[in-house]
């Protein structure tokens, strides 16, 4: 099973009647865990619920979007708030006769009065019709999402193997070096401690002191690791299920390894050089799948 990016859009167009159509749309882009927002139309509330069980159900991480545009054919009728101007006409009608005046209500100022105009709601008797549509959509869409979710982790995934195949590269060039630069390392060693021990030191016991820092400043254990951490990693690629954490705690391992290897060798001349420049290539390797893997569900 392929890796999935957590990128995706997908969207479906369905018309329930003559007079009523709708636009359901989702995408999503890269999250720690799921996180979804949906923007329903006013009155379909407890759909919400049904909608977000099945976003748990399909999806593991991302920011997802959920939207539901609804197209009603014609123009909607203008209307009044019947209860709102009632309440108002009543009033004046109490004020005029309490204080006895002989005025009379201006219709345009009532019409001002806020939530006096309002179009008439002529589409709640469609909105389980709606209800019930959408909830069926639901499912397809998101395999629609899921599809090209997956499409973009093919190519994400081709990418991140050619990422380890230069890491690979880059640690097989140090292990190349690794005989050259433990003899220069015990060389440099031996004539910094013969400096500063004097020609009566006993020269069998320095040398085997300088094979003991020798080894333990040998690069082996860390070329192994790595190795080791690459191979893991191209089977995660290969697995099933999420990913994208495990992934990114075994590049934060690969990075140590690195810091390691540098740090060993940052005293050696001659090929210490070139070890530098690989263990920077390998460091740079490591955060560019860092960056890509962040989109990986």
């Amino acid at each position: 099973m392929p890796i999935h990016s957590m990128t995706g859009f997908a969207r479906v167009q369905v018309r329930v009647h003559d007079q009523l159509s709708y636009t359901l749309s989702v995408k999503s882009v890269n999250h720690r865990f799921l996180d979804a927002q949906l923007r329903l139309p006013s009155g379909l509330e407890e759909l919400e619920m049904d909608l977000r069980k099945t976003l748990k159900e399909k999806l593991v991480r991302g920011h997802v979007e959920l939207t539901l545009t609804v197209d009603r054919a014609g123009q909607q009728r203008a209307g009044y708030n019947r209860e709102l101007v009632a309440a108002y006409f009543a009033a004046f009608a109490a004020m005029r006769d309490e204080y006895g005046t002989r005025a009379e209500p201006d219709l345009n100022a009532v019409l001002r009065l806020p939530g006096a105009l309002q179009p008439e709601n002529r589409g709640e008797e469609d909105l389980p019709y709606l209800a019930a549509s959408a909830l069926g959509q639901i499912g397809p869409l998101l395999d629609q999402l899921t599809a090209m979710r997956a499409h973009e982790g093919e190519a994400l995934e081709a990418s991140l193997h050619a990422t380890m195949d230069r890491l690979a590269e880059a640690t097989d060039g140090v292990a190349g070096l690794r005989p050259e630069i433990e003899q220069r390392y015990q060389d440099r060693l031996t004539q910094r401690l013969l400096a500063a021990t004097g020609p009566e030191f006993n020269r069998q016991r320095l040398l085997e002191e300088v094979a003991v820092l020798v080894e333990r400043s040998d690069i082996a254990e860390e070329l192994t690791r790595m190795h080791m951490h690459i191979e893991h990693f191209r089977a995660l690629l290969a697995g099933e299920g999420e990913v994208g954490k495990k992934l990114d705690f075994l590049l934060q391992e690969m990075n140590r390894e690195a810091n390691t290897l540098l740090a060993k060798t940052a005293a050696v001349v001659g090929q210490g050089t070139r070890i530098t420049e690989l263990g920077l290539a390998m460091k740079a390797e490591i955060e560019k799948a860092r960056e890509q893997i962040q989109n990986v569900e």
